[in-house]
């Protein structure tokens, strides 16, 4: 069972990284934004949280 996806905009000490990601793959992410009201930038950080803690914890 999918774990649902922290879409809140809170705000943490972060810092810039830049990576490279096809042109399909940002298409769905944007999608996937859109329709939750939240930045690209948000859901990378959910869906990267959610696969460490699912592997990691």
């Amino acid at each position: 069972m999918l774990k649902k996806i922290d879409f809140t905009k809170n705000k943490v000490n972060a810092s810039y990284k830049t990576i490279y990601i096809r042109n399909e793959t940002i298409d769905k992410i944007n999608k996937i934004a859109r329709e939750n009201n939240t930045s690209f930038n948000n859901v990378i950080i959910s869906m990267i949280n959610y696969c460490i803690d699912k592997n990691f914890s």
